[in-house]
């Protein structure tokens, strides 16, 4: 029989037991239902409100009718959905029913999905109808896709409807006997040099993350009502919008279209939103916007949370000024899950991604594996009880990434003289100028706080000699950009930083390449 979990936020760090016997859809969702919050609103989409209780129902209608198709545990049914109800309902119903549940990115192209269908070998897509035309074409090429479940109540193109699968299934379900350790639901990186990598979590993983980031660090409340602007396929989005809010009973907004500046910010007025959750590229975005103040939040907006790439110091300093509530920067990966290394309530620092998150280790190695001195630059690894294990179907990368209990992240750091971790870049994004490492996210931290500067990125470009020097792409508030432009902001730079630090070459874009989860393409500006 599945038990819950149980943790202790008096110690610290904060301890969580999770039983042997374990299913997480039962520790999120049937108790809740259990703890009497039947009743009140989990979810709240474009169609209205969802109760706990209702989520439970359709969960359990779900996992029924999954089982009655035949599928047998631990086999993988891939979700390709909007933010609604639908998603909770079949995320939770294919975990409950002993299946392997894998979101993916919503705005990905067919090729994509084609790749992401044979890899896993889904039997199952549940797609939104919305983006039902992007996998039609290649749906009679999957032989091991042998069921297409519709979301969202538009045209389903013949194929069943989830609305008439919930109909004729079930309402009550025994969840599978699932223990601790075995996979919950994958998730695929965001591919940004490369084909997408399958990253399989745990049954445990989602409450580790609840109580040693969602509680231990943000201190999320029943009484909470938060949107994230990330989505629910993306690591981020789904602790921000689902594992967090759902593991104390909060209630989550959730918005199916683009999150633009307007919509970002009606939602969260609209719902009285407490916890605001988003990208520096979209907290930038809302700040190049005056008309935006803080008439337009929510007067209850008591945190708000950045993380996908590092948080500019200018961004964050101007939003705290206008909006009185101070971004709460992290970094997380896909590969942990969610934030490991954030900054906290009442002890932001800014311009720093904060301190490891209670529960999670981090070191800090040069090329020979050894750890580097205090104020040098490193390489991040970290150790934490919510890591993926491997990479599906890939072991040359698994190898490369996952050290035992470490997991290499990939990033730049260094440790500021009182141990708060500071971005230097991706690992490969690093350049040396003159012998001497340069961060790019440096540099662009200095050309984004130029008060005309939307957006920048910097690479390495060689020079006539074939010395690498840094490149940048700015993106102007007002668009343009012309040769005196440019000379200005290049003096701008060099009156910030270090003289051999400044963009020697500046190139005026009107958009940086971008994955979907909103990370800088840098190696599209390389090219």
């Amino acid at each position: 029989m599945n038990e819950y979990s149980s943790y202790d936020l008096s110690q610290d760090p904060p301890v969580v037991t999770v039983p042997r016997d374990y299913n997480v859809a039962v520790d999120f969702v049937d108790r809740r239902v259990d703890e009497g919050f039947g009743d009140k609103a989990a979810f709240i989409d474009e169609n209205g409100s969802h109760s706990y209780g209702a989520l439970q129902d359709g969960v359990n209608r779900f996992g029924n009718a999954l089982l009655d198709l035949g599928l047998q545990a631990e086999q993988r049914v891939l979700l390709l959905q909007l933010d609604s109800i639908d998603f909770p309902i079949a995320f939770f119903g294919a975990i409950k029913a002993g299946l392997v549940a894998v979101p993916v990115n919503t705005l990905l192209t067919t090729d994509d999905y084609h790749y992401m269908l044979k890899d896993s070998r889904a039997r199952v897509l549940v797609v939104s109808d919305a983006l039902l035309p992007v996998v039609a074409p290649i749906l009679d090429h999957l032989p091991q896709l042998q069921h297409i479940i519709v979301t969202g109540g538009g045209d389903a193109g013949g194929h069943k409807t989830m609305a008439d699968t919930l109909a004729g299934a079930a309402p009550t379900l025994i969840a599978a006997a699932t223990s601790a350790d075995d996979i919950a639901f994958w998730l695929y990186s965001s591919g940004s040099t490369g084909r997408p990598k399958g990253a399989p979590h745990l049954q445990s993983d989602m409450i580790n993350t609840a109580v040693l980031y969602g509680m231990g660090v943000l201190g999320i409340r029943e009484d909470d009502v938060v949107y994230s602007a990330a989505k629910l396929f993306f690591a981020y989005g789904l602790g921000n919008g689902l594992t967090f809010p759902m593991a104390v009973g909060a209630t989550a907004v959730l918005l199916p279209g683009r999150p633009t500046p307007d919509a970002v910010m009606a939602k969260v007025k609209d719902n009285n939103a407490t916890i605001f959750y988003g990208v520096p590229t979209l907290y930038a975005g809302i700040l190049a916007d005056e008309s935006i103040g803080k008439a337009a939040s929510s007067p209850k907006l008591r945190q708000c949370v950045s993380a996908g790439e590092a948080l500019p110091e200018d961004v964050a300093k101007r939003w705290a000024g206008r909006f009185g509530v101070d971004i709460l920067d992290g970094i997380g990966s896909t590969e942990m899950l969610h934030i490991f290394v954030s900054n906290r309530p009442g002890q932001v620092r800014y311009g720093s991604t904060g301190l490891p998150v209670p529960g999670y280790r981090c070191r800090l190695t040069d090329d020979a594996g050894a750890d580097v001195a205090q104020g040098d630059i490193g390489d991040l690894l970290v150790n934490g009880p919510s890591s993926a294990p491997y990479y599906w179907n890939n072991r040359e990368k698994s190898i490369a990434t996952f050290e035992g209990a470490w997991t290499r992240t990939g990033d730049k750091y260094f440790q500021d003289d009182d141990g708060y971790y500071v971005y230097a870049g991706r690992t490969d994004d690093m350049l040396k100028v003159g012998g001497i490492w340069v961060s790019p996210f440096e540099v662009e931290s200095a050309l984004m706080s130029h008060a005309d500067v939307l957006e920048a990125a910097v690479v390495g470009h060689a020079d006539k000699d074939d010395l690498i020097k840094p490149k940048a792409f700015v993106v102007l508030i007002a668009g343009g950009g012309d040769a005196d432009k440019a000379v200005a902001l290049q003096q701008f730079v060099k009156d910030m930083l270090a003289p051999y630090k400044y963009p020697r070459w500046l190139e005026f874009v009107d958009e940086l390449p971008k994955t979907a989860t909103g990370k800088i393409q840098r190696f599209k500006l390389r090219d």
